[in-house]
């Protein structure tokens, strides 16, 4: 199984920036795709962006495009998420995860991460 370990949430202003970083290990030789999903309080959980780990696709959600953009690292085998100009409504919980194939659906993805939490304060 795919081993996720998450960092860089925190709390900002609206109008700051984050940047999210995820790593992954173990059985990674499956894995095509890594995306980011969030859940904030009483919410489904909701698809953010993702990217094909050894090709050029990505695909954002459209509440974030222009603001947020998905990068990689594969010597590092790490996934980001940089987010900009953040409003109060990017409040929620960010996960990573990883799939065999491009989805926008949480169902299409087999391995998390434990999850941080992003709060953008008004």
């Amino acid at each position: 199984q795919v081993q996720l370990v998450e960092s860089g949430g925190g709390s900002v202003q609206a109008g700051g920036s984050l940047r999210l970083s995820c790593t992954a290990s173990g059985r990674t030789g499956s894995t095509y795709v890594m995306a980011w999903f969030r859940q904030a309080p009483g919410k489904e959980i909701g698809f953010v962006a993702a990217r094909s780990w050894t090709g050029f696709s990505t695909n954002y959600a459209d509440s974030v495009k222009g603001r947020f953009a998905i990068s990689r690292d594969n010597a590092k085998n790490t996934v980001y998420l940089q987010m900009n100009s953040l409003k109060p409504e990017d409040t929620a919980v960010y996960y990573c995860s990883v799939g065999s194939t491009m989805a926008t659906t949480s169902q299409r993805y087999n391995s998390w991460g434990q999850g941080t939490q992003v709060t953008v304060s008004s």
